[in-house]
């Protein structure tokens, strides 16, 4: 039984938002002395969390939450599934393990269908339901599949050819890399002005901030028109920079380049964690916002045609 496995708090009493929250507010806090969140760690956070059995990668909210379990208790598979998936493909979690929250949405029909009226629209709602999976090193009997191992060469080349197809104007030579909305361009220091890390080469470092800016310019008005200050007021610009972090990571984590701390990273940390108490389902939000910037730049790639408003890298 699954619940031998592991205890599952009451539904009635559980909050899913807080539950969650609370542990990324906590793991932050853990990383504040070195400026570092659960996002800017090596290891399995270097890939997106995958379900073992569907080979799908999770998105949004889970992804954070999964890799903050993974940093919390030293897990270095990517793969994830819950006990009755692992059972399926012939493996058993170990007994005494404890599984990881994740979060799935169910749709909640308010009123029902009515034959005698069936173009009469039915109201859907989705509501977060918590679920636990579990790490691919808390089971016995799975053998992951295999992957070919890209080098660094081949990894840089893989993100250079993504953003180039995305079409953003990017021009180097600038003091500070930062996005220009009035210009709708990237503004870059030279690529040999970036320094690496105990985690990162110079070019990952220089990828992981191109990777953020472009995070920013998906929010354009004729892109994604991302607006954040009619929910977060005062810390709407705090909270673009965490939505551009995110998405940022996301994207690191598709090519499996490592994601360092911007230089800036500590003047929001102060700000990111008042948002997240005040707010449970802030970070939710957040995580949403950079998927969908993420997605948006992986539509882009995928089309492989220059947006209509942005020139060629310069």
């Amino acid at each position: 039984m699954e619940s031998a496995v592991h205890s599952v708090p009451s539904k009635s009493k559980f909050n899913i938002y807080a539950a969650i929250t609370q542990k990324i507010v906590d793991a932050i806090e853990a990383g504040a002395g070195k400026y570092r969140c659960p996002w800017h760690v090596p290891g399995p956070v270097s890939v997106l969390p995958t379900n073992a059995t569907t080979l799908v990668e999770y998105r949004g909210i889970n992804v954070l939450s999964l890799w903050v379990a993974a940093q919390a208790r030293g897990y270095a598979s990517g793969f994830w599934a819950s006990y009755k998936q692992w059972q399926s493909l012939g493996a058993q979690v170990r007994y005494g393990e404890t599984g990881s929250l994740i979060v799935f949405y169910k749709r909640i029909e308010e009123r029902p269908f009515d034959p005698d009226d069936p173009a009469r629209a039915v109201d859907l709602r989705h509501v977060a339901r918590p679920s636990w999976v579990f790490n691919a090193m808390q089971v016995d009997g799975y053998a992951p599949p295999s992957s070919e191992q890209r080098t660094e060469v081949e990894r840089v080349a893989e993100a250079e050819a993504f953003v180039a197809a995305t079409g953003a104007k990017i021009t180097h030579g600038y003091l500070m890399a930062c996005y220009s909305r009035a210009n709708d361009m990237i503004e870059m220091p030279d690529r040999e002005r970036f320094v690496g890390s105990e985690t990162s080469s110079p070019t990952e470092s220089y990828y992981s901030t191109l990777l953020h800016e472009l995070t920013h310019w998906t929010g354009a008005p004729h892109r994604l028109n991302r607006e954040l200050g009619k929910r977060f007021g005062d810390q709407a610009y705090a909270v673009e920079e965490l939505v551009a972090e995110l998405g940022a990571a996301f994207s690191c984590a598709a090519f499996g380049i490592s994601c360092d701390p911007r230089p800036d990273h500590a003047a929001y940390l102060s700000s990111w964690l008042t948002v997240l108490r005040q707010d449970s389902r802030a970070i939710f939000a957040v995580a949403s916002q950079a998927q969908e910037a993420f997605e948006h730049l992986c539509y882009l790639a995928t089309r492989n045609e220059p947006d209509e408003r942005a020139a060629a890298t310069t």
